[in-house]
């Protein structure tokens, strides 16, 4: 075959679109044509899609000429991180093999697809098959798997970098290293936004044995991209704490009407479903052209949506990070971002999600949903102007993902020990791997591993010859069942009396409500009608105000590189009277008062601040480093303190800094001089400090359902949260006092460690700290950098409407 001839297959298509191919396309069709492996980065909306996609079809077609026999089958793998975004891949697909006369077949398969296309899909796979990583999975839990996969030429792996800080990831891993042995001239492509640690992520997809052969191919495509303050007439009627932004409707809805169609992005679907809410109230002229996308929402709905969108029946559509990624929504003229994004990259997608074709400008708004928000504003510019990126941190050595592979290649035709290690040890992930952790796997799906052999549900596979196997139907069902690594909530689905499936929500707190309790959900007004097993039957309600679901682990931290760029403004509008960034001339009235209460740190200044009042003693510490970093220092200062003072502290933090408040004198002047904030024995004081037995429980559930030790239940027929929690507590508990050394006990102790308490990044704020002067403030009032704290300790013990009043008559009494 010609690489020379498919590439002009791939020219000429470009030519008669009226395209003209940028550089890192025609690089990346050479690249794919002479066989090689690895990764394109290219911003959102740069055409990286026909990157890959279109010298596929035209190596396919050369080759047909010469070799048919080899074309039967599926030849293309294209991963995507999201269903809706097989939809935009399937449509290109089928545009360039008609274009380019190819009898190729592109097929989807997601679990969204029907079971007719599941059944035909088992015995013939198309061309290229547009996929999910947990689609995979299940496909390879199929016998007879490796007939279908025996003419393999390439796998794509679409939006690497929302896949590569995942347990996702590991699967990717996995498989890839099941297809290379099945067909070990396979092609591994990515197709990367940019990301901090770029060639770490090259290697972790590659594995470490095909890191050096691949290329990364860069696209010079300077995407411009315009950030927009949302600013009020007076930056005072801002609130100083919250998280909604609601004050600034009135400057967000303009926007709407201005532009042919609006994303507006929030953090959470709480907040979506708040906004659409309050969008439909202060404009009704909206109602039909407006509409709401989460996760939560049907799929019907969702795909009502998109496809209303990309045809521009709609004007706007209030979001979360369900519409990060996903369809090429061409008519999208801006996108409105509320609240801090928490995140450089996260800011950039979804800016990228107008202005998504080469050479179109990105314009997003920014809403600041308190007073100093304004300060992030001015700090996303500054990032994305240096390109700073967040690093995506791979999951390594992730036991629970493995032993859930291990059962699902027994559920197909087994597996020989010997073999399926070397395929392993061939990923990044699992490359170190050692002899004794393999056997103890072995061991572990067979029977139960030390602590659960007297357990027959724990005796999934068995030995036969040498080879590992599923002999038990019940056994393979419920496995089936279990695939993947996305845990969530127990959920509930939500149905209106006359039937109709609107979405779902998370068990505990739907569980709260009682019959005639109103609630907001999918944008509509409801009433509980019955609770029974895990579906809600609700009703249209009339009533105005109601609940809306909240869902669990809702807030993201501040990342590192975010943090870093907002120290920098913080003290640049300290410092200046004249600014670049109108956000720091906006927040200045602000700023002024935290220099006239207490000091506005430099870059080389750490302050704390120590208010007396009559509630008692807080104390306030910012690092700016977010609030997981934050959750962890302010455990480690508790636990300190208590070696000079023996006393009982509460603790709030945000992402800028973190209050300890006690009813006692803190003793903070006596700690500082014993060098309170030193690294020096951090990882005991950490283990000391914190509730760490809770902290691993909560990290063990997740790892027990992955790894299949729990049975989350049959589809429609979940097991409850409490269920969950209960079984998972048990064998924690077991593993804890009988198998101390389990391994699936060890992971969860390092993914507290390296995921939740982020303790790289503590050890290094705590460098930081040692080198900056240490500025202690003794306050009468909570400043504007302390006010958002106390509000958050507030809010764990009130509900919303109480809070925001309370809210208003604190910033009325310390203002």
């Amino acid at each position: 075959m010609s690489s020379a001839d498919a590439l002009v297959h791939c020219r000429a298509w470009f030519s008669s679109q009226g395209w003209k191919a940028f550089p890192f396309q025609i690089q990346a069709w050479s690249s794919y044509l002479n066989g090689s492996s690895g990764i394109v980065n290219a911003p959102t909306g740069s055409g990286k899609t026909y990157s890959l996609l279109l010298p596929a079809i035209a190596e396919g077609i050369e080759r047909s000429k010469t070799d048919a026999a080899s074309c039967e089958g599926v030849q293309l793998i294209w991963i995507t991180p999201i269903r809706a975004l097989a939809k935009e891949i399937n449509q290109s697909a089928e545009r360039a093999l008609f274009a380019l006369s190819s009898n190729w077949e592109v097929g989807v398969r997601t679990g969204d697809s029907t079971q007719k296309t599941k059944l035909a899909q088992k015995k013939k796979l198309p061309q290229i098959l547009i996929t999910t990583p947990e689609s995979i999975h299940v496909m390879l839990s199929n016998k007879g798997f490796d007939k279908l996969f025996k003419n393999l030429r390439a796998v794509v792996v679409d939006e690497w970098h929302e896949l590569m800080g995942s347990k996702r990831a590991v699967q990717c891993e996995l498989f890839l290293s099941k297809f290379r042995s099945l067909s070990p001239e396979m092609m591994t492509w990515g197709i990367s936004a940019t990301i901090g640690n770029m060639e770490e992520s090259v290697e972790v997809l590659m594995g470490p044995n095909q890191t050096d052969s691949s290329v990364i191919i860069k696209a010079n495509v300077q995407k411009k991209l315009m950030v927009e303050p949302v600013l009020p007439d007076e930056v005072e009627t801002l609130p100083w704490a919250g998280h909604l932004g609601i004050r600034l409707l009135d400057n967000v809805v303009p926007l709407i009407h201005e532009n042919k169609s609006t994303l507006i992005f929030t953090n959470t679907r709480a907040q979506a479903e708040i906004w659409f809410q309050q969008i439909l109230e202060t404009d009704p002229s909206l109602a039909g052209i407006i509409a709401m996308h989460h996760s939560a929402i049907s799929k019907e709905l969702r795909a009502w949506v998109e496809e209303a969108l990309y045809d521009g029946r709609l004007k706007a559509v209030v979001c979360t990070s369900s519409l990060d990624l996903g369809v090429d929504f061409r008519p999208v003229d801006c996108v409105v971002q509320i609240g801090s994004p928490k995140g450089v990259s996260r800011f950039v997608q979804r800016a990228g999600r107008s202005g998504h074709r080469p050479g179109e400008v990105s314009k997003i708004y920014f809403v600041p949903t308190h007073g100093l928000e304004l300060l992030e504003c001015a700090a996303l510019r500054k990032a994305i102007d240096t390109e700073a990126n967040e690093d995506r941190i791979p999951y390594l050595r992730s036991f629970d993902v493995l032993i859930q592979y291990l059962v699902t290649l027994a559920v197909s035709d087994g597996f020989r020990a010997t073999e399926l290690l070397q395929e392993i040890r061939a990923t990044t992930s699992f490359s170190s791997l050692s002899d004794e952790e393999w056997v103890w796997c072995l061991d572990f799906i067979v029977r139960g591993g030390e602590s659960l052999e007297g357990y027959e549900d724990f005796h999934k596979v068995v030995e036969e010859e040498g080879r590992y196997k599923v002999l038990s139907r019940k056994v393979s069902t419920r496995h089936k069942f279990n695939i993947g690594t996305i845990v969530s909530s127990t959920m509930v689905k939500v149905k209106l009396q006359k039937g109709k499936y609107l979405g779902q929500v998370e068990e505990y707190f739907i569980s709260k409500l009682i019959p005639g309790d109103a609630f907001w959900f999918a944008g509509r007004s409801l009433e509980l009608v019955r609770l029974k097993g895990i579906e809600a039957t609700v009703k249209l309600s009339k009533q105005k105000k109601g609940q809306v679901p909240s869902y669990m682990g809702g807030r993201m931290p501040l990342s590192a590189e975010l943090g870093y760029f907002l120290r920098e403004k913080i003290e640049e509008s300290a410092l200046y009277d004249t600014f670049e960034d109108p956000e720091l001339a906006a927040v200045q009235p602000i700023i002024s008062l935290q220099k006239e209460r207490s000091i506005v740190p430099t870059q080389q200044q750490f302050l704390l601040e120590y208010l007396e009042d009559h509630e008692g003693h807080h104390l306030f510490v910012y690092p700016f480093e977010g609030r997981l970093v934050h959750e962890g220092l302010a455990s480690l200062l508790s636990f300190r303190l208590g070696h000079f003072k023996k006393q009982t502290f509460s603790i709030a933090m945000n992402d800028y800094g973190f209050e300890l408040y006690s009813d006692q004198p803190i003793p903070i002047e006596e700690a500082l001089d014993s060098d309170v904030f030193s690294t020096e024995h951090l990882n005991e004081d950490l283990v000391s400090s914190l509730n760490e037995s809770e902290m691993m429980q909560r990290r063990f559930r997740d790892i027990a359902q992955i790894s299949g030790l729990v049975f989350t239940g049959y589809p429609g027929k979940n097991m409850t949260t409490k269920h969950l929690m209960n079984s998972t507590k048990l064998i924690y508990e077991v593993f804890r006092e009988y198998d101390p050394n389990n391994l699936l006990l060890r992971q969860a102790y390092e993914e507290v460690h390296e995921f939740q308490l982020e303790e790289a990044r503590m050890r290094s704020a705590l460098e930081r700290i040692a080198n900056q002067e240490t500025v202690l403030q003794k306050i009468e009032k909570p400043t504007p950098l302390a006010f958002p704290i106390l509000v958050d300790r507030l809010r764990e013990t009130m509900g919303n409407e109480t809070l925001v009043e309370r809210i208003k008559r604190m910033q009325l009494d310390f203002g």
